[in-house]
């Protein structure tokens, strides 16, 4: 390809864009161009009201990042990013590449806890607060040594999560029509990791990182080679 795609990463719930600045760093030394986005239902402002943001409000906010792009987009997600990164790629015409870092993958009508065999609530208000034994929360996030000063600092900038972004469900599914690759931890102690496998099953290549649940935060010079391999390997490079 004569023009590098630019890189979007999308966060997984709880978290921003800021967990990616390590990951960043790393690719911008080898070339890349890379954009970050905050979605909507990692809660920064506990006092907004109901209907709080769920998985549309944040695929708008990629999309919007998507369409802000001139030129090809590699869209990286991370977990519960999955969701809302297969909702607003799909029709995209600048999106060139799919890579799900230990995501959910969803198919039409299917929900991120509704891949996991959670039933839906019957009202879908309310947050799930950081420290969530349902997902054991949050040190997979990291490297799971709260003793880390690196990670026990990341882990205070974990926010609350809308229970409607874990219910609703996708309407589209850009894996479908978009050449995707998945990526999955070697480590990954979260709840995410007994469908990884069955998700990495949607995606067109497999590949496996060394780290736990967020191995471009854990390892990011490992992660930026393995993300650059994984691009090369698409002639995408």
């Amino acid at each position: 390809m004569a023009t590098r795609p630019t890189l979007l990463f999308v966060p997984g719930g709880h978290h921003g864009g800021w967990v990616y600045e390590k990951v960043q760093k790393e690719l911008a030394a080898l070339g890349w161009t890379t954009v970050t986005v905050d979605l909507l239902s990692a809660v920064t402002d506990e006092s907004l009201p109901e209907p709080l943001p769920g998985i549309f409000d944040d695929a708008r906010v990629v999309r919007e990042a998507i369409d802000a792009i001139d030129g090809p987009v590699v869209v990286v997600s991370h977990s519960y990013g999955g969701v809302p990164a297969t909702q607003a790629s799909a029709g995209a015409a600048n999106v060139v590449y799919l890579v799900y870092v230990a995501a959910y993958v969803p198919d039409i009508g299917e929900s991120m806890f509704g891949i996991m065999g959670v039933p839906a609530p019957e009202s879908l208000a309310g947050l799930r607060p950081v420290a969530n034994p349902d997902l054991n929360l949050p040190l997979v996030f990291f490297d799971a040594d709260p003793g880390n000063p690196e990670t026990a600092a990341a882990i205070d900038r974990l926010v609350p999560q809308t229970v409607r972004g874990d219910f609703e469900t996708v309407t589209a599914a850009g894996w479908k029509t978009i050449p995707s690759a998945y990526v999955i931890p070697d480590n990954d102690l979260s709840t995410v990791a007994v469908v990884e496998e069955a998700m990495a099953a949607r995606t067109g290549a497999v590949y496996s990182a060394v780290g736990n649940h967020a191995p471009f935060y854990s390892h990011p010079k490992e992660f930026a080679e393995l993300l650059v391999m994984i691009l090369d390997r698409a002639g995408l490079g």
